[in-house]
């Protein structure tokens, strides 16, 4: 049996196991679905007849204030338990990081999403309780991946909600491929996901969307769903269209024909990743300047210590800023638009 939830919610009783380390439990609900509670926080469903040959992922709270895409999770993993529905594809919910959702914040000690493709082992290694868990949850999306057969698509969407406001309320980061061509299959996904903005990422990087794209040969987006607000602020109505294409992709698998068509999506590439290397940074615009707000050559965007950070063309938009991150880690990406016809889709 699945362990007793209070209020038969699998978010409180994750928040009430907030680091994990407990025993996996399975069980059959009475439509013939398996449920496997891998750990607190993380829960497994596996269809009683695997007709779409679809693996998914959804994970929420890789920092913990970003409360909408918490909120849709809990609804999906609700709404299977309720029996409303039986998948077709197997589905994956990681709730990622229950401390930083307890205490409100982005999180504990450490940017969780700067912790993967071993990430949480550089350094001084397994040194704080999240480095343990981004290790954990990386165990258990190659072991998710690795039950079913390659032939399989892959699908591992990292759901979050930016610090900022956004020109582009909803956005996916699209993580370096490693050389092979974008998917235009995927890009129409996300269009129906009701994501029609999407950034090209150029480089390796410790996110977990990434770590599925680089270790498990799964396509993986980190999604953008808005901004961070807390529990019971967040506007629901703007999410409907997100989470019926959730749902269906669970309940049904893949549905290519009913996405939208590829030139509805908007392409950005990023042209620089700037970090804070000094302990006087600073922006030079700011904290309402919304994510993709563009700028004109030669505009001061941020001074890192004496050394001056200049707009290197005109269009150059900003996006994630964060003069408050670790010293090391990226406090900006520059990004610029870019033609399909320019891009590898295939």
């Amino acid at each position: 049996m699945v362990q007793s939830w209070p209020d038969d919610s699998f978010l409180a009783f994750t928040r009430q196991h907030e680091w994990g380390g407990l025993a996996p439990v399975s069980s059959q609900l009475s439509n013939g679905v398996r449920v496997i509670q891998h750990d607190s926080g993380v829960i497994e469903f596996i269809p009683p007849e695997q007709s779409a040959a679809l693996d998914v992922v959804l994970s929420c709270a890789v920092h913990g204030d970003e409360t909408a895409p918490i909120e849709i999770c809990d609804e999906l993993i609700s709404a299977l338990m309720r029996e409303e529905f039986v998948p077709k594809s197997r589905v994956l919910f990681l709730i990622a990081n229950p401390a930083a959702i307890n205490i409100g914040q982005r999180f504990v000690e450490e940017n969780m999403n700067r912790l993967f493709s071993g990430g949480h082992s550089q350094g001084e290694g397994l040194i704080n309780r999240e480095r343990e868990r981004a290790k954990a949850l990386e165990g258990f999306v190659i072991d998710f991946f690795a039950a079913t057969p390659r032939t399989h698509t892959r699908i591992h969407y990292d759901l979050h909600t930016a610090i900022r406001d956004s020109k582009h309320e909803k956005f996916a980061v699209y993580p370096y491929q490693n050389g092979k061509p974008y998917s235009a299959e995927q890009l129409r996904l996300l269009a129906a996901l009701d994501v029609p903005v999407v950034l090209l990422h150029e480089g390796p990087t410790t996110t977990f969307s990434y770590f599925s794209v680089n270790a498990c040969d799964a396509h993986g987006f980190t999604v953008e769903l808005g901004k961070v607000r807390p529990f019971g602020e967040n506007d629901m109505t703007r999410f409907t269209q997100t989470k019926a294409q959730l749902l269906t992709l669970i309940r049904d698998g893949l549905n290519i024909e009913a996405t939208p068509r590829l030139t509805s999506v908007q392409i950005y590439q990023v042209q620089r990743s700037i970090n804070r290397t000094q302990t006087d940074f600073q922006l030079n615009f700011p904290d309402d300047v919304a994510n993709f707000t563009s700028f004109k050559q030669g505009d001061l965007l941020a001074r890192d210590g004496s050394e001056p950070v200049y707009a290197e063309q005109d269009g150059e938009a900003i996006i994630f800023p964060n003069a408050k991150v670790a010293i090391g880690q990226r406090a900006l990406l520059t990004v610029m638009p870019v033609a399909m016809d320019k891009l590898n889709v295939a």
